[in-house]
């Protein structure tokens, strides 16, 4: 039988990073050493998440798949996706600016690169008062209009701003420029696919010791050229519920907010669902199984389990993710 499931996570660094992840995760990273982002659900080639608890522990994602199929992920998602696990779930901790940057849609990447696009959503862990993501244009332009402000150095004065605070939630579909800026911890919801095209580095492309590979030819037709009214999620919350927050053609986000025992029910829903620890602490248990889950671990239900309690140890905050 089935069980809920944890992962080892599979750490990343880049010249961005910070180190509010290194002290979150301080049982399995060396003090003070920077991460940048943590994979905490990975089906991505040379990155597969590995079970870390209970009887499947050392077998990897792909490889549970093989094995329980639809009982492990549902069986319409086996149906669509077989082996390949859809989804991948990190968290980033952005001690400078990532770089500006757009992912191609389903479409245009299975015929560039034969597979699939990106699609995200954000969810502000922790930011400084200061904090702000670039998302989306602040007016309509054109490919001729952005080949000119890189070429003067100047896309800024085209990027839309958007201040944050803890709880803000952001939607990025393909085509929408986008960067994560400095001094904020986030958890992000994205299908499985690693395809970013780089369109600017706050100057750091043009430093030998940072520079990385830029993308703009790739981007330019896949950029959406259009300034949007407003670019952050309103959502409600219904307190020891679970209120609906993103829902796409990807995958479902919904927030659970408890500060008591609840039972979460799948029987309807031919999905796994994985939570995401974005405050406080809690206990889930199934099956007479229970498994803790503290900020910013996640853990994932197999489709076969059909009820969960969460026990919060204090007021409590989890990403519920189901395709």
């Amino acid at each position: 039988m089935l069980y809920p499931l944890k992962f080892c996570s599979i750490y990343k660094n880049y010249v961005w990073g910070g180190e509010k992840l290194a002290k979150l995760k301080k049982n399995s990273v060396e003090k003070n050493k920077q991460i940048s982002e943590s994979w905490e659900l990975s089906a991505v080639s040379g990155n597969i998440s590995t079970v870390s608890n209970g009887f499947l522990a050392g077998n990897n994602l792909q490889e549970l798949i093989e094995i329980y199929m639809g009982d492990l992920v549902g069986e319409s998602v086996y149906e669509k996706y077989g082996m390949e696990f859809p989804l991948l779930l990190k968290f980033i901790d952005a001690a400078q600016p990532l770089s500006v940057q757009v992912h191609p849609s389903d479409e245009i990447a299975l015929k560039r690169h034969k597979a699939y696009g990106k699609e995200e959503m954000w969810y502000i862990i922790e930011a400084d008062s200061s904090s702000e993501i670039c998302l989306g244009f602040n007016q309509n332009i054109n490919k001729e209009i952005l080949l000119k402000s890189l070429n003067s150095k100047n896309l800024s004065d085209f990027l839309n701003f958007e201040p944050i605070q803890v709880g803000d939630v952001f939607e990025v579909p393909p085509g929408r420029i986008h960067a994560i800026g400095k001094n904020i911890l986030l958890a992000e919801v994205q299908n499985t696919s690693d395809i970013t095209y780089r369109v600017y580095d706050w100057g750091r492309e043009y430093d030998a010791k940072t520079a990385r590979q830029m993308h703009v030819d790739l981007a330019l037709d896949v950029i959406d050229y259009n300034a949007y009214r407003t670019y952050k999620t309103e959502y409600g919350i219904i307190k020891n519920s679970g209120s609906d927050i993103c829902k796409n053609e990807h995958f479902s986000v919904r927030m659970v907010d408890f500060d008591k025992a609840i039972i979460r029910n799948y029987a309807d829903t031919d999905s796994f669902t994985a939570y995401m620890c974005v405050d406080g602490d809690a206990a889930v248990e199934c099956n007479g199984q229970q498994e803790t889950l503290a900020k910013c671990e996640t853990i994932l239900i197999p489709a076969e389990i059909d009820e969960v309690k969460l026990i919060p140890k204090r007021h409590t905050r989890l990403l519920e993710i189901s395709m």
